[in-house]
Formats: C-alpha cells, sequence, structure tokens
C-alpha cells in the first residue's frame, strides 16, 4: 500500500504517480478524502461499546435463541 497526503491549490491539477513493478498490469485504487473526514470516522470507531453495555436488554429466551443461532453458524464453515 502506498499512502500520501497532497495540498491542492486548484480543482483541476495532473499528478503524477510512479507505482512499484508489482502494481503494474493489476487493479489499483484511488481514493480522494479529506483528513478530516477520517478523524471522524476514527473518533466514531473509538466508542465502541463493550459487551457488557447490552447486559438485560434481551429476556433470556431471545438470547438462547440467539446463541443456538451463533453456534449453528460458525459449525457451518
Amino acid at each position: 500500500m502506498i499512502q500520501t497526503t497532497i495540498t491542492p491549490q486548484k480543482a483541476s491539477f495532473n499528478m503524477k504517480v510512479s507505482l512499484p513493478y508489482e502494481y503494474v498490469g493489476k487493479q489499483v485504487r484511488v481514493s480522494f478524502y479529506l483528513d478530516e473526514e477520517t478523524m471522524n470516522l476514527s473518533d466514531s470507531l473509538n466508542n465502541k461499546h463493550k459487551p457488557s453495555d447490552f447486559f438485560g436488554t434481551l429476556n433470556e429466551e431471545d438470547g438462547n435463541k440467539m446463541q443456538e443461532y451463533l453456534t449453528k453458524s460458525r459449525n457451518e464453515e
């Protein structure tokens, strides 16, 4: 993976790119986004809930059904 940061001075520009030899002939994904957009995303990812935060949200019957489903789906792989 190659990553760099640019600061464009106008909306339209030509960008010279050098790729490693092993990238030649393969599909390469190019993305443009603002650094501030990724900061907001990383902030939301850091606010994950712990499993204990959900204690008591399911009744015992629904919890057992979910556990059976998960166990069955893991065994099907």
